[in-house]
């Protein structure tokens, strides 16, 4: 039996209307496995499989595929002819269009065939079905879980578990158990005159007892009006359009909150592996977007105050005032790691909280619901200059004392992205640059919500923030002259982890550098080693560990870009990203319009096989691009 290994994505169909979400092959059929290889297809909801296979037949045969479109919202449409038909041809024959809607909780499709023979068409529509209830963490190791019985009755269809479980509808189907009652089939019989047409539909709606995440509240962005406002005018380029409309509709497919406080929506990471809250990624996704929708900060804010961490626990790394990192249903296991169902394992979504709070507050967020985390605010300050700085040395740093939580911490979380400029692996505790930048703007932002709001402490974290740059200038920065930049970490005994990497565009407009530096840092991430043409290379291509596939060790991340384009413009360098907005303009257009998670950084739209598409810092970078476009075109 060959070796279970991670599902491939890239060509994958995705329809999201969080907590649910559907992923089929491009021609719209679902399988759990495929050539002895688990896959990730299948209707999901809540981090569980719910329906596994999906096939389809007309007359007996399998339809031939010729398109599929993806709405703006949760639904696509496959079309397919049946040509085994008497009297077909390529332009004549019986034509199948099938809507495949998804919403939060259930899953509706809708069958027409129409008919352009000038013979009366008798045949049968056929769709089989399994289940197998196989848990998030299982299909995303290549795992499957064993098909689950279907409980027929009359008129329903009921199957599941003690947790999750469904209801299935088909009205006018025959519906039959297969022989040994784990596949479920759907038949209708059909009956069509010369060029007549038909429609037939069914659906099925999901519960779960067990939710920690559900369907968000609230209409969501208003994708026509943001488009409108933001690609309106001369400076408008024609490729943003597509490429912001859908990423819109996709971050509303991503929406969700958690069964504790409903009212407040966030955007899950994304789909299908990281479909639920993630503190940084939900920080940084509203973060980009505060210029289109401010509220959604506000209930992201908020969401992650009500999980700040209260105790010490290695176990899930949890500190006092911490923000956390994961939330999930059930621990998840994933190679070596265990992480529990609340997990804190990230050094950056504290001072990441701390930032969006500050500049949601400068944006117009109600100065009621400010006030009301405040309280938050202050544990998340002292966390940053006690819990956060383990070592005491001034710098924030993180190590897994769990062994068997995230081995790094920062948002290139994978084992091996933190290297030396030769290639080798640093060794923790890690202190990355671009975590003081957050530190240090938070700080100073913290200080001045204190103030604003007269609490005390704004001057000591204010001093806090003014050690802290003088500390990375002595630390930190590599090289000599106009070609220095700063590592992109330091390790365990205080070396320079001196890759250049795609980190150090995270510094620029958080206040840590001064202008010289910043200067000195905007010419770094656009020279050509780093710039990809379609967009910001993790790493760059003439470092020891660069391989343009390689997780965080060169490919390209659109949210990364987008960081880095944003940073330029808020330090006065604007002018420079020009390259990485046209990188990333190319990209999604290549990608069409829904840029995945990352891709290759070998310079070609080659997708990273494993990328999550959408995703939603991915999406965001759309409205990045559209600014920058508005301000320096």
């Amino acid at each position: 039996m060959p070796q279970p290994m991670q599902p491939l994505l890239h060509d994958l169909t995705t329809l999201c209307a969080a907590p649910t979400q559907v992923l089929s092959a491009r021609d719209g059929s679902i399988t759990a496995v495929t050539g002895h290889r688990a896959t990730a297809q299948g209707l999901l909801h809540a981090d569980v499989r719910v329906l596994s296979d999906w096939r389809l037949a007309v007359g007996g045969g399998r339809p031939d595929h010729i398109a599929t479109d993806l709405d703006g919202g949760g639904s696509a449409t496959f079309t397919y002819l049946v040509r085994e038909l008497a009297g077909s041809t390529v332009d004549r024959a019986l034509r199948l269009d099938l809507t495949r809607s998804v919403s939060p909780g259930s899953l509706t499709e809708t069958l027409l065939l129409s008919s352009e023979l000038s013979e009366p068409v008798r045949t049968e529509v056929r769709i089989e079905l399994a289940s197998d209830l196989a848990p998030m963490e299982w299909v995303r190791v290549g795992r499957h879980g064993d098909p689950v019985p279907f409980d027929v009755t009359d008129a329903d269809v009921d199957f599941g578990g003690p947790e999750v479980s469904a209801r299935l509808r088909a009205p006018g189907a025959t519906i039959t158990r297969g022989a040994d009652g784990t596949t479920l089939v759907l038949s209708w019989p059909v009956e069509l005159p010369p060029g007549g047409a038909t429609q037939l539909s069914w659906k099925v709606e999901v519960t779960d007892s067990g939710a920690v995440v559900v369907a968000a509240s609230g209409p969501g962005l208003a994708v026509g009006p943001i488009v409108d406002r933001l690609t309106a005018g001369p400076s408008a380029d024609p490729r943003s359009v597509p490429w912001l409309r859908r990423s819109l509709h996709d971050l509303n497919g991503l929406r969700m909150a958690t069964a504790e406080a409903p009212d407040d929506p966030f955007f899950a990471a994304g789909a299908p592996w990281f479909f639920t809250l993630f503190g940084r990624d939900s920080l940084w996704t509203s973060r980009l977007l505060l210029s289109v929708d401010l509220g959604q900060a506000g209930s992201t804010l908020r969401a992650l105050a009500r999980l700040a961490g209260t105790a010490r626990d290695v176990h899930t790394a949890q500190e006092p005032g911490k923000i956390m990192h994961e939330l999930r249903r059930a621990t998840v296991e994933f190679s070596a790691m265990s992480l529990p169902p609340l997990y804190y394992g990230t050094i950056d979504a504290t001072p990441l909280w701390i930032c969006v709070l500050h500049d949601a507050w400068r944006a117009g967020l109600p100065e009621a619901e400010v006030a009301a985390l405040l309280p938050v605010l202050e544990g998340a300050l002292h966390w940053l200059t006690t819990d956060g700085d383990a070592d005491g040395d001034g710098f924030l740093e993180y190590i897994d004392t769990s062994g068997h939580g995230l081995a790094n911490q920062g948002w290139k979380d994978s084992g091996d992205s933190v290297r030396f400029a030769d290639g080798t692996i640093a060794e923790g505790p890690v202190a990355l640059c671009e975590v003081q930048g957050y530190a240090y703007e938070a700080a100073v932002g913290g200080a001045a919500l204190l103030d604003a709001f007269d609490r005390p402490g704004g001057d000591g974290y204010r001093t806090w923030a003014s050690e802290l740059a003088e500390k990375f200038r002595a630390a930190f920065w590599c090289g000599v002259g106009n070609n220095r930049y700063p590592a992109l970490a330091l390790d365990g005994s205080k070396r320079q982890v001196d890759s250049v990497t795609s980190n150090i565009g995270h510094l620029l407009g958080t206040g840590l550098l001064t202008p010289d530096e910043e200067r000195l840092v905007a010419r770094r991430v656009t020279a050509a080693d780093l710039d990809s043409g379609l967009g910001l290379r993790t790493m760059s291509s003439s470092a020891g560990g660069y391989s343009p596939l390689s997780y965080h060790c060169g490919t390209v991340w659109p949210h990364d870009t987008a960081i880095v384009i944003a940073g330029l413009a808020r330090s006065g360098h604007g002018e420079l990203a020009a390259g990485l907005v046209d990188g990333l303009l190319h990209a999604a257009l290549a990608f069409d319009g829904r840029v995945p998670e990352l891709w290759s950084g070998e310079g070609r739209p080659v997708p990273y096989p494993a990328a999550c598409r959408p995703q939603a810092w991915s999406a965001a970078a759309a409205v990045v691009v559209a600014e920058w476009l508005r301000a320096f075109r």
